[in-house]
C-alpha cells in the first residue's frame, strides 16, 4: 500500500514522531520513495510533547540518506503538531514551494488519466472508488475504464464527502457509477463511449483468459510427462514377469490403498484451516492476502483460502464456511444480527477484527488450535539409589531400590523413570513405596525409602537416578512467523 502510494504522488511526506524517532515503518517508507524517485518533506510531528527530541529524528535519518537542510542536505524539515495543528500551514507552505522549484505541473485538458487508490462497496451507492486525477478533467457522465471494470460517473465527491461537478489534476475524488469493483492502484483512462468501454474490458478479459490457459498448459504438459515417466518406469519393473506375477503385486498394490477410515478423515480434515477474507475496501483484503503468502507452515496444518471479496459478511459467506468447515475474518467490516444468528445456528465462527496485526495473531491462534498437543514431563522429584536388594513375595523375588530423595518430593501416584548413566532405561508406575515398613504416598526430601517398579526384569544398581515426574498436554504454536 504504501509502495502503491510512493508512485502515485510527486511529493511524499514523510512523518515521523519526535519522540518515536525512526521506526520499522518509517525506513519502509523512505525505501519507497527512493525506489519511486520521489522527493521528501519531512514532518517531525508531536512536537509538543516533553519528551520530543526533532533534532534526534533528524540525526537518525542521515542513516537512512535523509539529509535534512539543517544538515546541508536538500530535505525541508518541519517541526508540526497535529494535535494543537501548530506550523501546519509551515507544512503546506513548504510542500508548495517545493512543487514550484520541481515545476510540477499537470495537463487539464484531453482525456482523463488517473490511479485508483481505494475501491470499496457502499450499501447505498454500490461499487465506489477514491481515485487521484493525473491529466484532464474528470466530469459527470464520464465513461472511464479501469482493470476489468468500466463506469459512467453518477456522481463524484471530494474528501469531505461534499458532492462535486468536476475534479482537476492532483484532485482526491471519489467515482460513483462503476459496474464492477476495480482493484486499487488500477489505472484509469478515458474513453469515448460506453461502446469503447465494453470493447476494451473485453479485451483485458480475453487477455487474462489466454494468459491463465497458458499456465494451465504448462502445468498440464509438465502433470502428463510425470504420468508418462511414471507409466515408463512401470512398464520397465514389469515387463520381464510373467502376467500372473504382474496382475498379483498389482492386486497388492490396490489392497493396500484402503479408503480412509472415519477417524483418519477426522484427523486429516482437522490439519486443514479453511478461511473467508471479507474487508471493507480493497486495499485491506490486498495486504491481508499478501501477509497470509508467507504463510510457510503447511506440514503443520494447511491454511486454504476459500473466498475473499469486499463488503460486509453475506449469508453466502456463512453457507461457504459451513461447507468447508471454514471460518471467516472480517476486517473493518460488519456481520448484521440475521448473519450472527445464522452463523451460530450453522457452528460457523465469524471474527471481527479493526486491526491488521490482530487478525493475523488470530490467524495464528486459529491455525494453533489445530495442531496437536505436546507433552511435556515437569519434575517432582529426584532420588538416587544407595542400595539393592530383593524381597519375596509369595514364589517370586521382587528387586527393591533403597533411595534417598535429593530434591522434591516422590509420589506414588505420579510416572517414574529409572536413569542409568544419563540414559533412560525404564519408565512407567511403582508397584510398592515404603518408609522403613509402612507404605506411604509421598516421600519428601531428605527421607529414606523402599521402591519397587511394575517391571520385574529391571535390575537396580547403585548410584541410578530415579526421578518422579507427571505429563502435562501443552498447546502447540504454529511455526508461521509472518514477520511483525
Amino acid at each position: 500500500m504504501r509502495a502503491r502510494g510512493a508512485q502515485v504522488t510527486d511529493i511524499v511526506i514523510l512523518v515521523v514522531a519526535a519522540d518515536d524517532g525512526v521506526m520499522k515503518q518509517t525506513v519502509e517508507s523512505i525505501q519507497h520513495a527512493k525506489d519511486a524517485q520521489v522527493p521528501i518533506v519531512l514532518a517531525i510531528n508531536k512536537c509538543d510533547k516533553a519528551e520530543a527530541d526533532p533534532e534526534k529524528v533528524k540525526k537518525e535519518l542521515l542513516a537512512y540518506d535523509v539529509v535534512c537542510e539543517d544538515y546541508g542536505g536538500d530535505v525541508q524539515a518541519v517541526h508540526v503538531s497535529a494535535l494543537t495543528g501548530d506550523n501546519l500551514m509551515a507544512l503546506a507552505e513548504a510542500t508548495v514551494t517545493l512543487a514550484e522549484m520541481l515545476e510540477l505541473k499537470a495537463d487539464p485538458t484531453g482525456p482523463v488519466e488517473g490511479t485508483v487508490i481505494e475501491s470499496f462497496t457502499d450499501k447505498g451507492r454500490g461499487p465506489v472508488t477514491t481515485a487521484i486525477i493525473q491529466r484532464g478533467t474528470l466530469r459527470k457522465g464520464s465513461i472511464l475504464v479501469a482493470g476489468k471494470s468500466w463506469a459512467k460517473v453518477r456522481s463524484m465527491f471530494d474528501e469531505n464527502g461534499k458532492t462535486i461537478n468536476e475534479a482537476s489534476p492532483s484532485m482526491p475524488v471519489g467515482i460513483i457509477g462503476w459496474r464492477d469493483l476495480p482493484s486499487a492502484g488500477d489505472e484509469i483512462l478515458e474513453v469515448e463511449s460506453e461502446r469503447r468501454a465494453r470493447e476494451v474490458i473485453d479485451w483485458r478479459k480475453f487477455e487474462q483468459e489466454q494468459e491463465k490457459n497458458k499456465e494451465n498448459l504448462k502445468v498440464i504438459e509438465e502433470k502428463r510427462k510425470e504420468h508418462q515417466d511414471a507409466h515408463r518406469k512401470a512398464r520397465e519393473k514389469y515387463g520381464t514377469l510373467h502376467w500372473k506375477e504382474r496382475s498379483f503385486i498389482k492386486y497388492q498394490k490396490n489392497k493396500e490403498q484402503k479408503p480412509l477410515k472415519l477417524k483418519e478423515k477426522a484427523e486429516r480434515d482437522s490439519n486443514v484451516l479453511p478461511i473467508i477474507i471479507k474487508g471493507d475496501v480493497d486495499g485491506s483484503v490486498e495486504a491481508i492476502l499478501n501477509i497470509m503468502d508467507t504463510y510457510d507452515a503447511s506440514h503443520e496444518c494447511e491454511l486454504e483460502l476459500v473466498h475473499f471479496g469486499v463488503g460486509d459478511i453475506s449469508e453466502n459467506d456463512v453457507n461457504l464456511a459451513e461447507t468447508f468447515h471454514g471460518v471467516i475474518y472480517g476486517f473493518n467490516v460488519n456481520a448484521g444480527n440475521v448473519i450472527e444468528q445464522s452463523a451460530v445456528k450453522k457452528g460457523v465462527k465469524i471474527k471481527l477484527h479493526k486491526i491488521i496485526y490482530r487478525l493475523i495473531e488470530d490467524l495464528q491462534e486459529e491455525l494453533s488450535s489445530r495442531l496437536p498437543c505436546t507433552v511435556e514431563e515437569h519434575i517432582i522429584g529426584e532420588a538416587s539409589v544407595l542400595a539393592t536388594f530383593s524381597i519375596t513375595e509369595g514364589k517370586k523375588k521382587v528387586p527393591v531400590a533403597g533411595c534417598r530423595v535429593q530434591k522434591g518430593q516422590l509420589e506414588k501416584q505420579k510416572k517414574f523413570k529409572l536413569i542409568r548413566n544419563r540414559q533412560v532405561i525404564w519408565k512407567g508406575t511403582l508397584t510398592s513405596m515404603k518408609h522403613h515398613k509402612d507404605d506411604i504416598s509421598i516421600i519428601k526430601t531428605g527421607m529414606d525409602c523402599g521402591l519397587s517398579l511394575d517391571e520385574e526384569k529391571i535390575e537396580f544398581k547403585v548410584g541410578d537416578e530415579i526421578v518422579c515426574y507427571e505429563e502435562k498436554e501443552v498447546l502447540t504454536k504454529t511455526s508461521w512467523d509472518p514477520g511483525f
